[in-house]
Parts: structure tokens; sequence; C-alpha cells
């Protein structure tokens, strides 16, 4: 579960990709995804949707997973970066702006439910 420090949740089910094959893998091969679920990739200061069918939301972090940039709704066949991030994580599209994730805003891996 991703949070803002303040304990707001912005990613209820976030699956993190922290290994070369992981992040390799990503989203491909899935049809959609769900409201509520997300992939923390990291670390990476990129990404490209290349053979993805859906548009994400990509939201860039820094070291101390802080927002530095929303891409909103990246369509199928793009790439997108953003310098000095270390983390990307992927949200449907709509999500980030549904959720209210902000530049500046600091998150908050947790393992709880």
């Amino acid at each position: 579960m991703l949070t803002t420090l303040d304990g707001r949740v912005v990613c209820p089910s976030c699956v993190v990709a922290d290994t070369a094959l992981s992040r390799l893998r990503g989203l491909l091969g899935r049809r959609g995804l769900p409201s509520g679920e997300g992939l923390l990739l990291r670390p990476s200061p990129s990404i490209h949707t290349f053979f993805m069918r859906f548009p994400i939301d990509v939201v860039f972090l820094d070291r101390e997973l802080r927002v530095l940039r929303v891409a909103d709704a990246v369509k199928p066949w793009r790439a997108a970066a953003c310098r000095g991030a270390r983390a990307v994580l992927e949200l449907a599209a709509g999500e980030a702006s549904a959720r209210g994730i902000a530049v500046g805003e600091r998150l908050s891996l947790r393992d709880d439910p």
C-alpha cells in the first residue's frame, strides 16, 4: 500500500517490481489495470508502454518517494522519463488525479492492509 505521509491512501494494492525481471515484465500481457492497483518500479527513471493495450498514469518519484512529475494517461507505444526519478508508480489512467497525487507530495510504502 502506498500512502501520503498524513495517511491518505493513494494505491491500496501496490506491487513492487524491484528485480530486473519483474521490472522488465511490468504490466505487459495485462488487459487493464483496475482502480486501486498499481505497480511500483524501482529503480527506474523511465518507462515505456510498448506492447501495452491500455493507457496508464505514471508517477515519477525520487529516492525518498517524493513526487517529481505526474504523466496522465500515457498511451500505448509511448515512453516517458523524468530527470532525477529513482522510482515510477504506474496506475490506471485517471487514478493519479482521482487520488489527488500532486508534485512535491511524499509517499510511504506500507505492508499493512
